[in-house]
């Protein structure tokens, strides 16, 4: 006969299942369903579900198991073992409190104004490999987006130019009206899984983001607080 303990770790693995079910249909958007094994593989464009798709599954096979043998309320056949309990309890936190956007975001960020010199641009290249820079105009409102790409072709095209002094042209010079590189802005509280489903909505609709720029309450009127590329996203380590 199952004891009091026993009775209580099955419910505690079901109750800890049906928390990380609640959030993952909060997570997932544009799920057909809200089935459990459904969630999760619409969610695998997320870092988190998709590092814990094995267990997700595995625990969805238990669950049902436990479930099917529950002979009355409160009462199972099918135990899980304590370790088990304990990690998707585990994971039941962390998929009610995920990371932050700003937790995995390169910072600090280098940001220029307009009025800037290209040689301070380059000197902070050379310093951190930096390939991004939200540019700033002269009333302090994000403007535009200076990369690597458009400083080697502004170079390159003044090759030649023998009078040309990197002291002298200012960020503004390398500003090209045919360029929009797409940035988005989002505040410091955002969660890691609203950036993701950010990117995934450009990707769905066959547009490239360049980056999600963070700042206190999201306003490009603010100077930002961290950038996230597709890059960093890929290089989320996520520790049990």
């Amino acid at each position: 006969m199952s004891t009091t303990t026993e009775i209580s770790q099955s419910e505690r693995f079901e109750t800890a299942f049906n928390r990380i079910h609640k959030a993952l249909m909060k997570t997932v958007k544009y799920a057909k369903t809200d089935k459990f094994s459904d969630l999760v593989y619409k969610g695998k464009s997320h870092t988190f579900i998709r590092y814990y798709e094995n267990d997700l599954f595995q625990f969805a096979k238990l669950r049902n198991a436990i479930v099917h043998e529950k002979i009355e309320e409160g009462y199972y056949i099918a135990e899980p073992h304590l370790d088990i309990i304990e990690k998707i309890e585990r994971m039941a936190e962390e998929f009610e409190k995920p990371e932050s956007a700003l937790s995995v975001a390169s910072k600090p960020v280098d940001y220029f104004h307009e009025e800037d010199k290209l040689a301070d641009v380059l000197a902070i290249i050379k310093k951190h490999s930096h390939s991004r820079f939200p540019v700033y105009d002269k009333n302090g409102e994000y403007a535009w987006l200076l990369t690597s790409a458009e400083i080697v072709k502004y170079l390159a095209e003044h090759f030649d130019d023998e009078k040309m002094n990197l002291n002298n042209v200012k960020v503004s010079e390398l500003y090209n009206e045919n360029i929009n590189h797409n940035i988005v802005f989002v505040s410091q509280n955002c969660g890691i899984f609203e950036v993701e489903d950010i990117f995934e909505e450009y990707q769905s609709k066959n547009k490239k983001i360049e980056g999600v720029i963070i700042t206190k309450t999201g306003s490009q009127q603010e100077t930002p607080n961290g950038i996230i590329t597709s890059w960093d996203l890929l290089e989320v380590e996520i520790s049990e």
